[in-house]
Parts: C-alpha cells; structure tokens; sequence
C-alpha cells in the first residue's frame, strides 16, 4: 500500500528526480520521459471513461489503467542483471497476449476498413483516438530508452505496441462497430 501524506516534497525544485531504486536523474532523463508518456496516456484514459461507463469497453480501459500504472513502475525501476524474476514489478508477456484477444474480439465485430480513419466520430472514439496518439508517443520514448542503452524490459515495449492497436480497434468500436467512422478522403480538399 501506497502511502503519500504530503504531495509536494521540494526534491524536484532543482530539476531532478528519483527512481523508484533511489537513483537521482534529471527530469529530462528519456526514462522520466518514458513513464511520464504513459502517465499521460492513463490520464487520456480516464477522460475515455467518461464517455464509456456501463459499455463492453469500460471494464478493459479500467484495467489498462491500472496495467499503465504498473508500466510506469516497471519503467521507473531500471533493471539488474541480478534481479530475480518476481522481486519487481514488470509488465508480463500474458498482459500482452491478453491485449491481442481483446484486441481480436472487438476487431472481429468490425467491418474491414476500405480507407485510412480520421480520428473522431463519437465522443469516446474521439477521446480513444487521442489516447491512441499518447500511446504510440510513449511507445517512441520506450524505443528511444532502449536504443539509448538502457535496460527495458521487452514485454513493456511490446505492451504499448499492441496497447495502441487496441485503442484504435476500441475506437472503431466505440464509432458504432466501425459505422460512424471518418474516413479519410485523399486530396478532397485541394
């Protein structure tokens, strides 16, 4: 359980911040940036459920929620090469797959596309599309992580892959199965 009493603690006023191991980084450090991404991708999640209670949708955004957190915490607690599987919080490739049959569930009440989807039509589908975008920023940050160097683990990158995938569908299905998507028109307005 998570304890917090005071919420401003002054640490950060120099423009740094700690890890959950302890360690001291810049607040500009690529992985502050990659688990702040996700933190706003959770924040657009919660303005989704505004539109989405009491729908087939609601119950996966409030445990993609929650797995966000749990990302976050995983992003924010730099790996060991000594850390024995379980001691710490990581995202697991059974959170991924579970993302792939959901994913394939809504998919298959869809009509296939026949054009690009411009993001928009109902106001959760708007707000999914937008949470989409997050996504796949804070899935650029895991990438940048990575490629910096850095210990990521892989499942978390492969969870906002499939993360984003998920909120499009979800989008799709929010737009009536697909029927009040907004389909892109090339070149209509030249």
């Amino acid at each position: 359980m998570v304890t917090l009493n005071r919420i401003y603690t002054r640490t950060g006023d120099r423009g740094t911040t700690g890890l959950a191991n302890g360690q001291t980084v810049s607040k500009s450090d690529l992985r502050v940036a990659a688990y702040g991404d996700v933190d706003e991708t959770n924040a657009c999640l919660g303005l989704v459920r505004q539109h989405t209670a009491g729908t087939v949708l609601d119950p996966i955004l409030a445990r993609l929620q929650n797995e966000l957190f749990d990302l976050g915490a995983d992003l924010a607690t730099p790996a060991r090469p000594d850390e024995a599987e379980g001691t710490v919080l990581r995202i697991l490739d059974s959170q991924v797959a579970r993302l792939e049959i959901e994913l394939d569930g809504l998919n298959d009440s869809l009509a296939a596309l026949t054009s690009f989807v411009l993001p928009g039509g109902t106001p959760a589908a708007a707000a999914l599309h937008l949470a989409r975008t997050v996504a796949r920023r804070a899935e650029r940050s895991v990438v940048a992580l990575a490629e910096s160097g850095q210990a990521v683990s892989p499942p978390a990158q492969r969870y906002l892959n499939r993360l984003s995938d998920l909120l499009f569908v979800a989008a799709r299905f929010a737009n009536g199965a697909g029927r009040d998507d907004v389909f892109w028109k090339s070149g209509a307005t030249r």
